[in-house]
């Protein structure tokens, strides 16, 4: 086949070729591929028509158009600091990071302009609001506290731009040096009170101790004491009643037993002894050796 009959077949379907042509283009144009992170905005005459969603979708060619091509995949946002007041009136520097992925790409793209900075500023303001309801102390204690709330009016403020936070994180709040050196000094004064008081109330304790055991001693000595009177008791009654069985003379004999034992006590003593007794003391000793001889 020459060149001329060539042309020749291409001028006979010049036609046929162009709409080929142009099915193709129609078909390009009107077959859109969606990857699973994503969404497109789709725009007729300018305006919002629809929003395609991952795998194959179908348009108008020519009258619909993909204006935006938005990620679904959940965001950080750069960690930011801010400076804030609690309700004590320190000042503290607050390090956040919120992550957050977009819900409604039709919203996203026509009520806001920066996704990323709106969300910020938001963050922001909310911290120092919440940050001023707040003494040193509990901003420290209560960090979990202070994240979902933040998290919560975060997510109630960016609603309306077809967003959804994740997770909203206190990364760090950090003092300036005077602050520091200030809470430094009251933990000290705190770790040096409660010394004290553990040293207090362990001389109290001993002291309790202490009373507990003179207390026990006292009521032991007590007990033994009516042990040794209840036996003295006992033994009276015993003598009052050989002294009713047996008349004087059982009497007599508890007396003169008593007068040898004390004898036997005293010549027992230590080293050489003198004792010397009146005479009428030794004629009571006879007399006392007579009645328990006479017993025996």
């Amino acid at each position: 086949m020459t060149e001329d009959q060539i042309i020749s077949l291409i001028s006979a379907n010049i036609l046929w070729v162009l709409i080929a042509i142009f099915a193709l283009l129609i078909v390009f144009r009107g077959l859109k591929i969606v990857p699973q992170s994503e969404q497109y905005v789709i725009e007729r005459f300018g305006k919002l028509h629809k929003v395609l969603g991952p795998g194959i979708n179908l348009i108008v060619p020519f009258l619909d158009v993909v204006a935006h091509r938005i990620s679904i995949l959940e965001r950080q946002l750069p960690s930011a600091s801010q400076d804030a007041i609690t309700r004590d009136n320190v000042l503290v520097k607050v390090e956040t990071s919120v992550f957050y992925r977009i819900l409604h790409p039709e919203k996203t793209v026509y009520r806001i302009r920066d996704v990323d900075e709106a969300i910020a500023t938001t963050v922001t303001g909310i911290v120092r609001a919440e940050i001023g309801k707040m003494d040193l102390d509990e901003v420290q204690s209560n960090r979990d506290e202070l994240i979902a709330t933040i998290k919560k009016w975060v997510k109630d403020a960016v609603d309306d731009w077809g967003i959804d936070v994740t997770r909203a994180e206190i990364l760090d709040v950090d003092l300036d040096q005077a602050t520091r050196e200030a809470m430094l000094q009251q933990l000290n004064a705190e770790r040096a009170r409660r010394a004290q008081v553990t040293e207090a109330e362990g001389r109290k304790r001993a002291i309790e101790l202490q009373a507990d055991a003179e207390l026990y001693a006292a009521e032991q000595q007590a007990k033994a004491r009516r042990i040794a009177a209840d036996a003295e008791a006992y033994a009276t009654g015993v003598v009052a009643r050989a002294i009713a069985d047996n008349g004087l003379e059982a009497a007599q004999y508890q007396v003169a037993l008593k007068q040898v034992e004390a004898l036997g006590t005293l010549a027992q003593g230590p080293g050489s002894q003198t004792v010397i007794v009146p005479a009428h003391a030794v004629e009571a000793f006879a007399n006392a050796f007579s009645l328990l001889k006479g017993r025996g």
